[in-house]
Formats: C-alpha cells, structure tokens, sequence
C-alpha cells in the first residue's frame, strides 16, 4: 500500500513557504497530490487552472508530486484522491488557531482523515500570499524571488502591473 497524501491551499500565488512544505512532505510520503482550491466566493490573482500550472511548474523536480484543482470541500477531494492524509503548513501561532478548528471540522466530516501539521522553516514563517501582492510592484525581481520561486515572477509581475 502506497503512501498518499495530500496538501490544499488556495496557492495564489505560490510562495517559497508552500513549496517548501510540499518539497518535504514529497519527502515523507510515497505520492503527494497538491490540490488548488476553487473558492467561488473569494477573488483570486490567478485562475484555478493558472494556479496548477504555477505549482506545477515550479514543482517539476519532485516526481513523486502532481498537482489538481478541486471544488468543494478539501476531505471530499482527499477521498478522491485515495489518501487519508491531509498536509497542512503552518507558520504562526494564529494560523494554527485556525487550523486547529479545521481540523475539528474535517474530523467531523470524515473521522478516517488525519491531518499532519508541518511547521514553516523560520526563513518563511512571516511569507504570505498577501504580502507577495503587496510588495510586488514595489520590490526588484531579486528582492520578490526571496518570496516566491523565481520561476514565477514575471508571472506575478504581468498580473499585478
């Protein structure tokens, strides 16, 4: 029986905290699956399918990684994927706060899913996709590739100019 877990996130944009959760969960299990979550509700920099392309881009050493957009509820997309394991990154005392009350959440939807916390290295626990945006416009391409992977720059720059 195969390891699989899986690790959701809105990823918009992909920063170097989210890749490097994915690049040591790669690490921990057989097969990971990083599932881009579709919020109708929420405006996002980057469409779902862009999103994908983005992880997927920046992703492309980790055999062991493949990289899905889902709708709906993240324990619904972890039984899609045949896991029972749900990754999540954490970087500050407040986002453990919430975490901790989706996981009690995710419990009571589906009681055979664990979720599994992996701290944020120091060097990224203060990176968040909304300061990306922030500094963006204001920062040199050197100074927003220590945010976020170098690869997706001129994405980020495009989008945000």
């Amino acid at each position: 029986m195969s390891r699989r877990a899986v690790y959701t996130g809105s990823f918009d944009p992909v920063t170097l905290g989210h890749l490097n959760v994915i690049e040591r969960s790669s690490r921990l299990v057989d097969q990971l699956v990083v599932g881009v979550g579709i919020n109708i509700g929420k405006e996002s920099l980057f469409t779902a399918d862009e999103r994908v392309e983005l992880i997927s881009r920046v992703t492309a050493h980790l055999s062991n990684v493949e990289v899905r957009k889902f709708p709906g509820l993240a324990v619904h997309f972890v039984r899609d994927c045949e896991a029972r394991v749900i990754i999540r990154g954490v970087r500050s005392l407040s986002d453990m706060e919430a975490e901790f009350t989706m996981t009690l959440a995710n419990r009571k939807l589906d009681p055979d899913i664990e979720t599994v916390f992996l701290m944020a290295d120091d060097e990224f626990s203060h990176v968040s996709s909304s300061l990306i945006k922030e500094i963006t416009s204001l920062a040199g391409d050197q100074e927003l590739s220590r945010f976020v992977p170098a690869a997706i720059v001129s994405d980020l720059r495009s989008r945000l100019s």
